[in-house]
């Protein structure tokens, strides 16, 4: 049965065509890994059949009756609301009636017989309905879900505002899986997830009985979860049968047969052309020269699609250090509570650390700690001598409306145009995605930027706090092997171990310190 149906689906920005003419259909029970380069149109594509963004052309078409849940990696939570509020907005639906039956109930005082009789038989109607969604149960459902998936610990009063990444993706999650929504829709779970949470939800995926489609360039997790694979590129959509390492296999394979037939027909155009040029000239050889240009006429052309630039992140040195990078006496971090007990660290000139555990223990604190940018609720941290620190924070802004040019510009105000268009290509971004406003990139066209402003400045430290979210395979290869290259020092917060592992020397385990009940 065929839960979506997508016809002729063509959109884009501008001039900068994103999908053209792409059909799909999900059917039940299917477990789709939507995958492709960063800026192929993966989250826009969702936007789309979710509806919260129309396309240019096509058709959309949702069976009748089917509740969507959509994971969104963008979701903004108002502040004042808590953790309760989020995931009990699940049941919103339950709520407004018993609203309306508090209503009825209100209003029986000054109706007649025949209006009463209407009115008890729709609150029996709405009592029926509560009952059978276990509407008196909503609470204990809540707390259950909370639990699962460690926000029970925050407490359920917490704002959502004062949440760190991992967290808000854990509530965003938690609201879904209480509404139970016939097919789900992902944006990236996994990022800011801690591997506890990853591997809670790879197990919930695998025994999902309804569809869903993901967004991912968690490979291992893609690996275990899908059985079939989309592939977006060149503005086209192609299903293929099984999980990831197989799709690579075909693609491959596909691409290596397309190759060698443009080769084949090449060549077979080469000669065809040198014989219609020699011969269409002589009287006895002209035939055989318009049928030769003939067959070049009606030949169908098989084009190759252009190479997408790949990134090349190479980060500049500066300066030696002074022996001890920062160190740390009796620090703790944190805002109203403590997030740690005393921490007496410190890191010295050449290392590369990995900073682990599970979401809201402290990690980016202690990082802006470090840096100045949080006060510390007591100790002091004493930076070393000489210092270049190059900063990648979690999150960039998602409203920038300044255009990629223009946002390198105000770092490097020296820089030329073409040193500023070069500078953004080297780091995988087209001609269009450059002259774009940062707010219309995806996620990981969004991380690019930012990360080209760091390799084009000197330095000798980099902290930095989840690189790899939202980045697709190349780029993280990429990035993996700049900083295994990088002569300079590392502090590295990552929930990727086939990641940092081949990066770092050491790996300091941050639960170890965390006052907070993991």
């Amino acid at each position: 049965m065929s839960i979506l149906n997508v016809e002729h689906l063509s959109h884009g920005f501008g001039d900068r065509a994103i999908f053209e003419d792409v059909s799909f259909r999900l059917l039940k029970g299917e477990h789709i890994g939507l995958v492709g380069a960063n800026g192929e149109g993966k989250s826009t594509f969702m936007n789309i059949v979710t509806g919260t963004r129309q396309p240019d052309e096509g058709k959309i078409e949702w069976a009748r009756n089917v509740r969507v849940g959509y994971l969104d990696q963008h979701t903004v939570l108002e502040a004042g609301m808590t953790i309760q509020d989020v995931l009990r907005s699940a049941f919103s639906w339950l709520f407004a009636l018993e609203e309306r039956m508090n209503a009825l109930c209100d209003s029986m005082g000054s109706v007649d017989e025949q209006e009463m009789e209407q009115l008890l038989e729709e609150l029996g109607e709405i009592q029926e309905t509560l009952d059978t969604h276990d509407f008196y149960l909503i609470d204990m459902k809540v707390e259950e879900v909370a639990r699962a998936l460690g926000l029970l610990a925050l407490g359920l009063e917490h704002d959502v505002s004062d949440l760190s990444g991992g967290q808000r993706t854990k509530v965003l999650l938690g609201k879904l899986l209480l509404e139970k929504p016939d097919i789900l829709l992902l944006d990236e779970p996994t990022n800011y997830l801690d591997q506890e949470h990853i591997a809670w939800l790879k197990r919930y995926l695998q025994e999902y009985e309804n569809a869903f489609v993901l967004i991912s360039h968690d490979i291992p997790f893609l690996n275990e979860v899908v059985n079939l694979i989309y592939h977006m590129e060149n503005r086209m959509l192609t299903r293929y049968v099984g999980n990831y390492e197989h799709f690579q296999e075909v693609y491959a394979m596909q691409k290596a047969q397309l190759e060698a037939a443009y080769k084949r027909q090449q060549q077979e155009i080469s000669e065809l052309k040198d014989f219609v040029a020699r011969n269409k000239a002589r009287i006895s050889t002209r035939n055989m020269a318009m049928s030769r240009q003939k067959k070049l006429d009606k030949m169908d052309i098989i084009e190759l699609a252009a190479e997408k630039p790949k990134p090349e992140f190479n980060f500049k040195v500066g300066r030696t250090p002074g022996k001890f990078l920062f160190e740390t006496k009796d620090l703790v971090i944190g805002y109203e509570e403590p997030l740690s007990v005393p921490l007496n660290i410190s890191m010295e000139r050449g290392q590369k650390i990995a900073l682990v555990g599970a979401n809201g223990i402290g990690k980016t604190t202690l990082l802006k700690s470090i840096l100045g940018l949080i006060p510390a609720l007591s100790g002091s941290v004493e930076l070393g001598e000489n210092l270049q620190i190059a900063y990648f924070e979690q999150e960039g802004s998602y409203d920038n409306a300044t255009t990629c040019i223009e946002e390198i510009w105000k770092e490097f105000p020296g820089f030329s145009q073409f040193e500023v268009r070069a500078a953004l290509a080297k780091c995988g971004l087209t001609t269009k995605h450059i002259e774009s406003q940062v707010r219309v990139l995806s996620g990981g066209e969004q991380a690019k930027v930012r990360l080209c402003k760091l390799i084009n400045r000197e330095s000798n430290i980099l902290l930095l706090d989840e690189p790899t979210n939202h980045l697709d395979v190349d780029a993280k290869e990429e990035l993996k092997r700049a900083l295994i290259e990088y002569k300079g020092s590392v502090l590295l917060i990552c929930h990727e171990p086939e990641f940092y592992t081949d990066v770092v020397s050491q790996v300091w385990d941050c639960t170890k310190w965390t006052t907070r009940i993991i």
